[in-house]
């Protein structure tokens, strides 16, 4: 399994967030350049994780972006979801219409199961955590 970059990027912008969240708003432009990921695909981050609530835009000289909620209310398991439009690792366990074979495909259970874990596991993350992990190193 792999994660998209959507949601390895977006994960990173979002950490560097939270790094700055007592700092007020933060352009895209130092996000850009302290992450290595361009503005235009940050801009293209920045959509559904304001329609998340998770990133507020300030307007202004002094603008950028900020975390809408603190580090600790945001997990790592939300940011993917908003970013990758789901939580499932195959279309059929949201959607089982998606699959003629769903009523009766054994592998079906597999793939709940595994995504399950795998969300329960991001879910249980926050970006403080990380934060806080990243001290103690």
């Amino acid at each position: 399994m792999r994660l998209s970059t959507r949601s390895r990027y977006g994960t990173r912008m979002m950490i560097d967030l939270a790094e700055h969240y007592d700092k007020g708003p933060i352009p895209l432009g130092e996000i850009s350049k302290r992450q290595d990921i361009s503005v235009k695909y940050l801009e293209q981050l920045i959509i559904p994780l304001k329609r998340g609530n998770f990133i507020r835009s300030v307007r202004g000289p002094k603008g950028g972006h900020i975390l809408a909620r603190p580090p600790e209310e945001i997990s790592i398991g939300q940011i993917v979801t908003a970013l990758e439009g789901g939580t499932e690792l195959i279309n059929c366990i949201g959607n089982p219409s998606e699959c003629g074979r769903a009523d009766s495909c054994l592998t079906r259970c597999i793939w709940k199961d595994v995504s399950k874990a795998i969300y329960d596991q991001l879910h249980s993350i926050t970006l403080s955590i990380i934060l806080e992990n990243e001290k103690s190193v």
